[in-house]
């Protein structure tokens, strides 16, 4: 969440942040992700969109993750601001296809 300047709005989760942004990123397993969107509802430093898969991303999916992809209408999530991730692990927690892992850069 960010305030009308920009900033982002601290919330009683943003004090669990265990690292600075840049240190670890958000990682979306496209063959899970649904695009229901608990990650861009939780996330206090607004990292994650919504948004239509690519096409050339999609060839590389499982046929589970394709049939998925087609019933969902090629929508999931995108970490559009990964960089400002601070890993407090609330869209790890919220996802409930266990599509997102944190990652160290």
């Amino acid at each position: 969440m960010s305030s009308s300047s920009g900033a982002p709005v601290l919330t009683s989760h943003s004090s669990e942040c265990k690292q600075e942004p840049g240190v670890i990123v958000p990682v979306i397993d496209r063959n899970r992700c649904e695009a229901k969107d608990d990650c861009v509802q939780v996330c206090p430093y607004d990292v994650f969109t919504i948004g239509t898969l690519p096409k050339e991303e999609r060839k590389g999916l499982s046929g589970k993750g394709k049939v998925k992809g087609f019933f969902h209408k090629w929508q999931q999530a995108f970490a559009t601001n990964a960089d400002a991730c601070r890993a407090c692990g609330l869209c790890v927690t919220a996802c409930p296809e266990d599509a997102i892992t944190l990652q160290r850069i």
